[in-house]
C-alpha cells in the first residue's frame, strides 16, 4: 500500500501546538510563582512571620544623623544547584548585612536533603536569626540555563521579595559561582550616593551573530513541563525579527530597581507579558528579557547604566563563556572597581585572598562592618555581638 503524504501544514500545526504549550506552561509557572505563599513553601523555613523582619526603628539611620544620604537596602537572589550548599553558605557569609534581604534558591536538581541543610544553616545562624532577613525557597524551581525557566525562577524570587520585604531599593541576582569584591559597607555607602532609579545591566541592540544564533531560531524548553532537567530542542522553522519592539541583549547579571521589577511583575501595560511570551522560545532568554523590557518602555529606557557591576574575563571570540578566575586575575579584579566578579571554582585559593585582603573576613565568618563587633573574648568568631545595623564604616577605597 502506498504511504500517505503528510502535508507541510501539519508540521506547522505541530510547531504551533508546541509553541502555544510552552507559552501556557510559562504563564502557569509564573502564576504559581506569584502565588508564592502556596507554592514556594518558604513558610517551612521562615521564622513565624509572614514577611522579613523590619529593622528596629530605634536604631535610626546612622547616615541621617551625620547628614549623609540615606542608606539603601539591597535584595539578593543567591542561586545554585546540586552540590552548591557550601558555596551558597560561603557566599551568604561574604555578602551578609542586616540591612539587606537574601533569598537562597537551590534548583530542582539539588536534593531535598541539600535544601534542608541550607535552610537549617540559615535558621540556626545567630545573627541571621536575630535580623530574620534571609530565607530558603523550599519548593525549588527547575532551571534549564538555556531556556526561559531561569527567567521564571528569577521572577519568582522577585515576587517573594515584593510580598515579604517592602522596603528594598535594588535587586541583585548572583549565582554560586559569583563572589563580592567589596564589603557590603562599601557597596551600601557607594549606592547611597546614586539616584534610586538607575538600572544596571549590560545591554546592546547591536546583537550581531546572536540574531541568527539566538533571535531567529525557535526553541522548546522541556523544563517548563518536565520534573527533570534536559536540554532544549530546536524547531525546524525560524522566525523573523520583531517589528513592534527592538531586541536588546547583554549579560545575565543585573542590578535592577524595585519600581522596574514591580512593572515586570504587575505590568500595568502589556509590554512585560508580551516579551515574556516572546522570550519563552528564545535561547538564553535571561540575557535579553529584562534588557528588552527596560529599553523599550518610555518610563525606564533612560534609567539604564550599561554595566552589570561584575568583573568577568571572557574566552576568546565569540566570548560565549566566562573564564574561571584564579590568583593571576586578582590584581585586575581589584583595579576594575567592580563590586562583584564571576566565575570562580569551588574554594579556589583566590577566594581566600579576596576574603583576607578585600573583605577582611575570616573563614566561616561574616564580612565585618559597622554593624559587626568582634567578639574576641569568647573566641567564637565575629559578629556574635552587633552594634547599630544602620551604621556603615566604608573602607578608604569606597570614600
Amino acid at each position: 500500500m502506498k504511504r500517505a503524504h503528510i502535508p507541510n501544514y501539519l508540521d506547522r500545526k505541530w510547531l504551533i501546538l508546541l509553541l502555544t504549550t510552552s507559552v501556557l506552561f510559562l504563564l502557569l509557572f509564573l502564576t504559581v510563582a506569584l502565588d508564592h505563599s502556596k507554592y514556594s513553601s518558604t513558610a517551612d523555613f521562615d521564622y513565624g512571620r509572614s514577611q522579613f523582619a523590619a529593622l528596629d526603628p530605634d536604631f535610626g539611620d546612622g547616615n541621617d544623623r551625620l547628614g549623609l544620604p540615606k542608606l539603601p537596602r539591597l535584595a539578593y537572589l543567591l542561586s545554585g544547584t546540586k552540590g552548591d550548599v557550601q558555596r551558597l553558605r560561603r557566599l551568604l557569609q561574604a555578602l551578609y548585612h542586616p540591612r539587606n534581604y537574601y533569598v537562597l534558591h537551590l534548583d530542582l536538581e539539588a536534593s531535598d536533603a541539600e535544601r534542608l541543610e541550607l535552610a537549617k544553616y540559615v535558621k540556626s545562624e545567630g545573627v541571621v536569626r536575630r535580623f530574620r532577613n534571609a530565607m530558603v525557597v523550599g519548593k525549588a524551581n527547575l532551571v534549564t540555563y538555556k531556556g526561559p525557566t531561569m527567567i521564571a525562577s528569577t521572577l519568582h524570587a522577585v515576587a517573594i521579595l515584593l510580598k515579604r520585604a517592602k522596603d528594598w531599593d535594588w535587586f541583585v541576582n548572583l549565582s554560586s559561582s559569583d563572589y563580592p569584591l567589596m564589603p557590603q559597607d562599601d557597596i551600601l555607602h557607594i549606592f547611597s550616593y546614586l539616584p534610586r532609579d538607575l538600572n544596571f545591566l549590560e545591554h546592546t541592540s547591536n546583537i550581531g551573530w546572536k540574531e541568527n544564533q539566538r533571535a531567529r531560531p525557535i526553541i522548546i524548553d522541556p523544563g517548563l513541563y518536565h520534573s527533570k532537567k534536559s536540554g532544549v530542542f530546536w524547531a525546524k522553522e525560524r522566525r523573523s525579527m520583531p517589528a513592534s519592539f527592538k531586541l536588546f541583549m547583554g549579560s545575565s547579571s543585573v542590578v535592577l530597581t524595585k519600581p522596574f521589577l514591580e512593572f515586570c511583575i504587575w505590568g500595568w501595560d502589556n509590554l512585560p507579558r508580551t516579551l515574556l511570551m516572546y522570550y519563552t522560545n528564545f535561547q538564553s532568554s535571561i540575557e535579553g528579557y529584562f534588557h528588552t523590557v527596560v529599553c523599550n518602555h518610555k518610563d525606564y529606557q533612560n534609567t539604564t547604566v550599561n554595566h552589570d557591576l561584575h568583573y568577568i574575563k571572557w574566552d576568546n571570540p565569540p566570548k560565549l563563556h566566562p573564564i574561571t578566575l584564579t590568583l593571576e586575575h586578582f590584581d585586575d579584579m581589584v583595579q576594575s572597581g567592580a563590586p562583584f566578579a564571576r566565575m570562580f571554582a569551588t574554594d579556589d585559593p583566590v577566594l581566600d585572598k579576596i576574603d583576607k585582603e578585600l573583605l577582611r573576613r575570616s573563614s566561616e565568618q561574616f564580612t565585618p562592618g559597622g554593624w559587626c563587633l568582634h567578639n574576641s573574648v569568647v573566641h567564637r568568631g565575629t559578629c556574635l555581638v552587633h552594634g547599630n545595623p544602620n551604621v556603615v564604616k566604608p573602607t578608604v577605597k569606597a570614600v
